[in-house]
């Protein structure tokens, strides 16, 4: 849902534009903004103002996060037609994001590209445990890792615990994502999974098959270390 306000948010003009040099305000001129605001649109924070005789309004991602960096742009000849051009910016990308994701062939399940994958991962809370298991599961070899060995990545002494964090990692990306697991999917209590792998090849009925990540989320942490 497109949400905007500006009641009782302001920021200098250095906070939006980071390459804009710090000057006196004597120095300043007219077009300079002396004050910048806030709004939100989905998952990122709006930044608007005047520079240069233009009103400009960037998309940043939204605290509180680790991540860094523009995400996109707008200009307008007011403020509000600014950002309304911001707001048309990002919904064609999240469109042209969801229409290039991969279809998992067995599940028919939707798969991030390793672009959204980094996205998330900088933008949602994932805990020490977390990180750990996803870490260990990137580096792991073609034939992934068995829920022991990702339960001690992450420094569990339960299978049961570390299946719960992982599913709970899954959960989190997929609400950042908006991802929706299909119908032909049964649902259980580890759903959040599936929106970070899937299992291999069952050996016996006692061993459900190690755990894989897609291609794309494997990717994803492994750029970012």
């Amino acid at each position: 849902m497109t949400r905007f306000s500006t009641e009782g948010k302001t920021a200098t003009g250095r906070d939006l534009f980071k390459d804009t040099k710090e000057k006196k305000a004597v120095e300043r001129s007219s077009d300079t903004p002396v004050a910048i605001q806030l709004g939100e649109h989905g998952r990122y924070q709006i930044k608007s103002g005047r520079l240069s005789g233009e009103y400009v309004a960037r998309a940043f991602p939204k605290p509180p996060t680790n991540a860094r960096g523009l995400i996109a742009e707008a200009r307008g000849a007011t403020e509000e037609a600014a950002i309304a051009a911001l707001h048309e910016v990002i919904d064609a990308r999240e469109v042209r994001r969801t229409d290039d994701r991969r279809a998992d062939p067995t599940t028919g399940f939707s798969i991030p590209s390793i672009e959204e994958y980094a996205e998330a991962m900088a933008q949602v809370a994932l805990s020490r445990p977390q990180h750990a298991m996803l870490t260990a599961l990137a580096f792991a070899e073609d034939g992934g890792m068995s829920e022991a060995s990702l339960a001690n990545a992450a420094g569990y002494k339960s299978r049961a615990s570390s299946n719960r964090a992982f599913a709970s990692a899954g959960l989190l990306i997929a609400n950042y994502l908006s991802l929706e697991a299909t119908s032909s999917v049964a649902t259980d209590e580890h759903d959040g999974t599936r929106f970070l792998g899937y299992r291999g090849k069952q050996r016996n009925d006692e061993d459900p098959g190690n755990w894989l990540l897609h291609a794309e989320l494997r990717d994803a942490v492994r750029n970012a270390r």
